[in-house]
């Protein structure tokens, strides 16, 4: 059990859940507080006994005696009297083991509703996200600002706004269903980029998080399970985090190296979760939607059964690509497009395509750029040019198995 790994960031999130839905969205700093004050005094005392059984009501009740001693001694237990009394005596309060309480499907709907909490309608989407990403999947700045392509200070920036804006609100998990419709985009596209995190992030531990992409098909799954969220763009984006999951075993062999759509093993891909993803996105085309989770969904579900990656249809992934540049538009997408159309026409049309991509600037810190450079270059027969590019992605990349994997195209261009 690590203080950063995937044990503590869910259980921070489901703490500040439960803490910000008994005391109020205006304590979320409290919240955030006793949450992690609570789960560094259980590592410690964790450390060598190892995690006990139902570790989460024992968490609860810690944070809860801990958030009340807080407002004590700020002297406002008063103001909080019904409030806390209410907590002592709910489901929350530690209860014998026996009691069926504290099972997981007891706590995610306070973690799912907290998230369309975050979406204040004061806020725009760029900081809802952000908010998100940071408070319930536990999330640095630094790692949000690699999601959004964006720079640490800027994140900083709508974190510390989106705060202030949450805690001077008074509702919280009063939340009616236009509620959950109005600010179900902003919920799913935090989804989607925990789940990207969790695929090919910028982690400088892992090159994939599998903890990463499960939390957020759980918490994608409870979205298509709630009637008001249950819409197409859900159902696709589900889809697509299925169809990516069903490749993760692969993405990586048995020492840890990243391995190349080419170079893997496709007996490893998940096929109950192919077949999953491409019957979700068969359900998502009822009405007349067209998502940018829509067109993924189905670039995805194109890759998990093509035979190989020779047999993949690239020109209906191009044209793919070209919609999605049409309604979601960002210089990722115009990557991978020109990857796509690499695979299609040739190497020289697709290194053409990677230089042209407008605002290309952003991918300054993202090593898939250079590697691609250098990738086509050297199926030109421009080596020195291709060295360039890999060394420059090298330098960039953020992980061992990223550096490791460059290393062998490095060592290509000999």
């Amino acid at each position: 059990m690590e203080p950063d790994g995937p044990f503590s960031r869910r259980e921070s999130a489901r703490l500040v859940s439960v803490l910000t839905r008994v005391f109020g969205v205006e304590n979320l700093s409290l919240a955030e507080d006793v949450a992690q004050e609570t789960l560094a005094s259980a590592f410690e005392a964790w450390s060598y006994g190892g995690v006990p059984a139902h570790y989460s009501a024992l968490l609860t009740a810690s944070a809860k005696n801990r958030a009340i001693d807080v407002l004590r001694r700020e002297r406002t237990a008063r103001k909080f009297a019904p409030e806390l009394t209410r907590f002592i005596e709910s489901e929350w309060t530690l209860r014998p083991v026996v009691d069926d309480m504290f099972q997981p499907g007891a706590l995610e709907d306070d973690e799912l509703r907290m998230m369309f909490s975050c979406c204040h309608p004061r806020l725009h989407e760029e900081a809802q996200v952000p908010l998100i990403l940071n408070i319930l999947c536990g999330f640095h700045v630094d790692e949000i600002a690699a999601a959004f392509l964006a720079s640490a200070a800027a994140i900083h920036k709508r974190l510390a706004r989106g705060k202030k804006v949450l805690a001077g609100s008074i509702r919280l998990f009063d939340l009616k269903a236009h509620d959950f419709v109005e600010r179900l985009s902003a919920v799913q596209r935090a989804l989607y980029l925990l789940f990207n995190e969790g695929y090919h992030g910028a982690s400088a531990e892992a090159v994939v998080r599998g903890d990463l992409c499960r939390q957020a098909m759980r918490l994608g799954g409870m979205l298509v399970a709630h009637g008001p969220s249950s819409i197409p763009s859900t159902k696709a984006l589900a889809s697509l985090m299925c169809l990516n999951a069903a490749r993760l075993p692969a993405r990586t062999d048995t020492a840890g190296d990243l391995k190349g759509l080419f170079d893997q093993d496709r007996s490893r891909w998940g096929p109950q979760l192919i077949a999953e993803g491409v019957e979700l996105l068969a359900d998502s085309a009822a009405g007349d939607e067209l998502s940018a989770y829509h067109v993924e969904a189905r670039i995805a579900a194109l890759h998990a059964t093509a035979p190989d990656a020779r047999e993949t249809p690239w020109g209906e992934i191009v044209d793919l690509y070209d919609v999605l540049m049409r309604i979601a538009p960002s210089p990722v997408v115009a990557l991978n497009r020109a990857v796509a159309l690499a695979q299609h026409q040739g190497a020289a049309p697709g290194l053409a395509a990677l230089r042209s991509i407008r605002d290309k600037e952003r991918l300054a810190g993202y090593p898939f750029y250079p590697a691609a450079l250098g990738e086509l270059e050297l199926r030109l027969g421009h080596a020195v040019a291709a060295l360039r590019h890999f060394e420059e992605a090298h330098r960039l990349a953020r992980n061992a198995a990223e550096r490791r994997f460059i290393e062998q195209r490095i060592a290509a261009c000999d």
